[in-house]
């Protein structure tokens, strides 16, 4: 049983003659009625008495037309459901991102992708960059929005920018009324520090050591918010990116003298996976919006009660799902 014998039916049950049906269809006559008797002998029962008058339903074929169009009718919703995707009137994306880019970078982004593509279910696991690999190979997302470099043969990565680590201290800490610093200047710089496993602390403790000096801790083993929560009140400076820290807030973002910190932030997807044309289309919002705004992550306030996987680290995902 094929579709297309299923469309015969249907349309000559309707026009009643084969000449009406062919003529719809845009089909040769012959072809239909030995599409319509093939349809007949694999029943086992004739569809249509044929007369000079034209075709008339049978009792099987009454009982039959109905099954056929609602046939008929679940192919047609499937084929518009994917001509839906395309025009992006529907479908899901599951976005990875580290926790410092879902509330810098997405924010601006999701909500001009949400006003644009209303139909587009939205889902957003926030943890380390270590954490999102393991999620795409799993297929737990489609995409992931991560800190650079990050291994693996069956990842395609797009590097998107690089962003500015700082140091932020508060209005009256010793390095607050500097317009630069260098890396020697943090050397007996109590700081305040992610716990192991991070992207940042990695890199800090890398560039302190780098320079010549072990750095002092005054309280480790933080997430992000607690870091700029510590620093703000003084325990001790935190190197951070610029982007968390909120211009008119109560911590000050001294740079490096030379960018000597900077973090490179990309897009990891499958090279064996067929990507889907709404998440195609969220990931150039994304680069539209690291790339055209010239500096690559928009500051923003800090996000309370989430913590920063960034690069590696175990925690659960936090899902943040926008539905229609």
């Amino acid at each position: 049983m094929q579709l297309h014998q299923l469309r015969y039916v249907v349309t000559l049950a309707e026009e009643h003659q084969f000449v009406r049906a062919a003529a719809r269809l845009h089909v040769a006559q012959p072809s239909i009625s030995a599409a319509v008797r093939a349809l007949e002998a694999e029943l086992g029962a004739p569809l249509f008495d044929r007369s000079r008058q034209g075709a008339a339903l049978t009792a099987a074929g009454e009982a039959f037309v109905p099954w056929a169009r609602q046939v008929l009718a679940d192919c047609d919703a499937g084929v518009a459901a994917v001509e839906a995707l395309g025009g992006l009137q529907r479908g899901r994306v599951t976005l990875g991102a580290t926790p410092s880019l879902t509330t810098t970078l997405l924010p601006g982004v999701l909500a001009g992708f949400r006003r644009d593509h209303p139909g587009v279910d939205l889902v957003v696991p926030e943890t380390g960059s270590g954490d999102l690999v393991v999620s795409l190979e799993r297929g737990l997302v489609d995409v992931a929005l991560i800190i650079l470099p990050v291994a693996g043969s069956w990842l395609e990565t797009r590097p998107l920018g690089e962003e500015e680590l700082v140091v932020a201290v508060p209005a009256g800490h010793p390095l607050a009324g500097r317009d630069v610093l260098e890396l020697a200047d943090l050397r007996d710089v109590p700081l305040v520090m992610f716990r192991s496993g991070y992207d940042l602390r990695e890199v800090t403790l890398a560039a302190c050591r780098g320079a010549g000096f072990q750095p002092v801790f005054a309280v480790e083993g933080l997430e992000m918010d607690g870091v700029l929560a510590m620093a703000g009140a003084g325990l001790g400076a935190a190197v951070v990116p610029a982007s968390v820290v909120s211009p008119g807030g109560p911590l000050r973002a001294v740079p490096f003298a030379g960018r000597e910190l900077v973090r490179r932030v990309g897009v990891a997807l499958r090279r064996d996976r067929t990507t889907s044309v709404a998440v195609a289309a969220l990931v150039e919002r994304i680069e539209e919006a690291m790339t055209g705004s010239g500096a690559p992550v928009p500051a923003a306030s800090p996000r309370p009660g989430v913590g920063s996987g960034e690069h590696g680290g175990r925690r659960p995902n936090m899902e943040r799902t926008a539905s229609a």
